[in-house]
């Protein structure tokens, strides 16, 4: 029965199917997960059942004689400032022209066409959900001075967009698996320490952080799981491809 069904026309598509398919589906299904985890805090966020938590967390990095004065010496806040400016959008925006400088002078236009199009998706839905939502900031003196609404934190979000898909872009480039894990490892190390400065600042609550790790993390794999899709039918360059094209040339 089983080598029956082995040898079965129907299956052996379904099977070549989901083996070519692999890693689209499980981005789908982790972009899916992460989302439900978004929508799961928004809920809690919009009933109330996440203050506590939040307080908690945040009076971590309080003094509590005085909930005002942030811990630490000044220059620790110095750091945490240059750290958080890293998830700002200047800085997301200079970096994003580097890498895409790069990608067309290495004739991957497509790809620096999909970073630029994740970004600016991303900073247009982090936008639209600050105005939707539009929670206040946390009652406390904050190290520097905020003009937007607290959810979701839009520094954890588009940190999480930008640096991961960046990563998951020289991720492709990277000539050996080592290259490869270290520029995602990169990725997510940047994104984690931009959405802690931004509780260290007290700027914004852990469920604004949460939030925007989640979506911001949806919304880059979502993007780099187009973009494998779109290579795998050739409607966009394949680095790989690229570089066997680079080096004919140079022995022609």
């Amino acid at each position: 029965m089983f080598h029956r069904l082995l040898a079965n026309e129907h299956y052996r598509r379904i099977q070549s199917f989901v083996s070519g398919e692999i890693w689209l589906l499980a981005s789908i299904a982790a972009a899916s997960g992460l989302i439900l985890a978004f929508l799961s805090i928004a809920d809690e966020v919009l009933e109330g059942e996440t203050e506590a938590f939040d307080n908690s967390i945040l009076m971590l990095f309080r003094d509590p004689n005085n909930v005002d004065q942030v811990i630490g010496p000044a220059w620790a806040h110095e750091m945490v400032r240059d750290i958080t400016a890293l998830g700002s959008f200047s800085l997301l925006g200079l970096a994003v022209f580097g890498v895409c400088a790069y990608l067309v002078m290495v004739r991957l236009k497509s790809a620096a066409l999909l970073l630029i199009v994740s970004v600016i998706g991303g900073t247009l839905l982090s936008t639209f959900l600050k105005m939707g939502y539009n929670r206040p900031r946390p009652d406390l003196t904050a190290m520097s001075e905020q003009f937007t609404a607290s959810f979701p934190s839009g520094h954890a979000m588009l940190s999480a967009v930008t640096f991961l898909t960046i990563g998951a872009v020289l991720a492709r480039l990277a000539p050996n698996k080592g290259l490869k894990i270290f520029s995602i490892a990169g990725a997510v190390f940047l994104t984690l320490i931009v959405g802690f400065s931004r509780l260290y600042m007290g700027v914004h609550y852990p469920s604004d952080i949460l939030a925007g790790w989640c979506l911001g993390a949806a919304w880059a794999v979502l993007c780099s799981a187009i973009a494998f899709k779109l290579q795998s039918i050739g409607a966009v360059e394949d680095p790989e491809d690229e570089d066997e094209r680079t080096a004919s040339r140079t022995v022609a």
